[in-house]
């Protein structure tokens, strides 16, 4: 069943942003943020796991809900689509993104830096847009002129967040939700401390939210 986008974008607060080294890490990671409230997983293609990780989280734990991160290349969205991915992030937009975004049955989530990048955004058709990366595109307050123009766009801001901003950013009309890696750190991972993403994962699910 292919989910809306705000509907993903709704589920939860923060989006783990994943990036998997080591395949056998995928499952057990996202087993750990699952339980702790994080159910809207984004797993990077910046490494060769990347791809593998997504079919193995489909498999093993059908409470979340897999998308792919870092789409760059419209050649990408065939191999992505037979992964499983259930939802596809860009850190920017093309006209062959967007072609590419109308051929496969997941939906997606294309990045803006600009609000000239914003129009084109409107223009091919998306109203909901990654803000990356977010804080060197100006944060807190580029997101606020963005929203007394663009009213009708809502943002997943991603790039610079962590647990002691993301609150800032969640408190925003237009922000549905923030992409953050802080509750998936490599150190964790690295050490199969699955409890400890648990722990961090449901503290970052229980951040309040302005944008209904």
């Amino acid at each position: 069943m292919t989910l809306p986008l705000l509907d993903i974008l709704r589920r939860a607060p923060v989006v783990p942003v994943i990036v998997i080294h080591d395949l056998a890490t995928a499952v057990p990671l996202a087993d750990a943020l699952v339980a702790g409230g994080l159910t809207v997983l984004e797993v990077t293609l910046r490494t060769p796991a990347g791809l593998p990780a997504i079919a193995a989280m489909r498999r093993a734990v059908p409470e979340a809900i897999v998308g792919v991160g870092t789409l760059s290349s419209p050649d990408q969205f065939q191999a992505v689509t037979d992964a499983g991915a259930q939802f596809g992030v860009s850190p920017g937009l093309t006209p062959a993104l967007a072609e590419a975004s109308r051929k496969v049955p997941w939906p997606f989530l294309p990045g803006v830096m600009t609000p000239g990048e914003l129009m084109q955004a409107r223009e091919l058709g998306f109203n909901l847009c990654k803000l990356f990366p977010a804080q060197q595109a100006g944060g807190i307050g580029m997101l606020k002129a963005l929203h007394s123009v663009f009213p009708d766009v809502g943002f997943c801001p991603t790039g610079g967040i962590h647990r002691d901003n993301a609150a800032d950013f969640l408190a925003l009309p237009n922000v549905h939700c923030v992409g953050g890696s802080w509750v998936a750190p490599t150190d964790l991972v690295k050490a199969g401390d699955w409890l400890g993403i648990r722990k961090l994962a449901q503290d970052a699910a229980s951040l309040p939210r302005k944008a209904s």
